[in-house]
């Protein structure tokens, strides 16, 4: 039994949702100045988070036959063969269900439209189609992944205003260079799934160059909630270190043979958008107080 949780825990790719919920969590404080009523926050956290793990599984799915020709993905629960895919298939939409409902009912039915596309956006569009048709499919696809922050502000707010699409740009802008620099890393994995990423299709000294164009539009996107009033000092020296580590790690890889580099230029992405948003978070409660 314990073996099946964990194979279930899986396929809903807890770390990833784990970033996109700290990400939620922002746009709601981001959203009000008063305190956030409890009902709400379990509501739209839990809503979103079952919205999530649903897409994450159907992507589970949806890629298991070239899972299976990938290291970092062959030992996924649906590829060893640990879980059917029938089964995958009745998780995810118990997920989707369940976590609709709540949010139709318990938030607001904004919040549960913009989940419900995001997550057809990543399981479907992204992953059925994008993700095999052109090597910018991290760019358009970015979109689906980028809106957490902004479905955290509607929860509260009941709409989609510019403040919280501000906060889903600076994900969008963050997400290519976070990725082009695993696929870098896992250039052979790529290369013999046949998934047009860009190093595949286009080179590594290509691929490299865009990491420092979208990491220096990741900066600029950074700074405009400091720019427009939501966030103070606190958070924008926080920001301009974390930009400073993030060019530092772009121009290296652009000069490094080391395929390591763009690994740990990956780790580096993710402590960046953490801490940022840690930040966002920070600075808010302190203006509060």
């Amino acid at each position: 039994m314990t073996e099946q949780i964990r194979y279930y825990v899986t396929l809903c790719k807890p770390r990833v949702v784990a970033l996109m919920i700290l990400t939620v969590w922002a746009g709601m404080y981001l959203a009000t100045t008063s305190a956030l009523p409890w009902s709400l926050w379990i509501a739209a956290t839990l809503g979103i988070t079952l919205l999530s793990t649903s897409a994450a599984t159907i992507n589970h799915i949806v890629d298991r036959r070239f899972d299976a020709l990938m290291d970092r993905t062959k030992q996924r629960p649906l590829v060893t063969g640990n879980l059917s895919t029938r089964a995958a298939w009745c998780f995810a939409i118990t997920q989707s269900v369940i976590g609709l409902l709540i949010l139709i009912f318990a938030v607001n039915t904004m919040t549960a439209i913009l989940t419900l596309l995001s997550g057809i956006g990543y399981a479907l569009v992204y992953s059925l189609y994008l993700k095999h048709a052109t090597p910018q499919n991290i760019v358009i696809g970015g979109l689906a992944g980028a809106m957490p922050p902004l479905l955290g502000w509607t929860a509260v707010t009941g709409h989609p205003d510019a403040q919280g699409w501000l906060l889903a740009l600076i994900i969008f802008t963050w997400t290519p260079a976070h990725f082009w620099a695993l696929a870098l890393h896992r250039y052979a994995d790529y290369e013999r799934a046949t998934i047009p990423m860009l190093p595949i299709t286009h080179g590594i000294t290509y691929t490299k160059l865009h990491i420092i164009l979208y990491s220096t539009l990741t900066m600029a996107a950074s700074l405009l909630p400091y720019a427009v009033g939501m966030s103070g000092t606190l958070y924008l020296i926080s920001a301009c270190l974390l930009d400073v580590g993030m060019m530092v790690y772009a121009i290296r890889l652009f000069f490094s043979k080391d395929n390591h580099l763009a690994l740990k230029t990956f780790h580096y992405s993710i402590i960046y958008l953490t801490v940022l948003f840690v930040m966002l978070l920070l600075d808010h409660y302190l203006a509060m107080t």
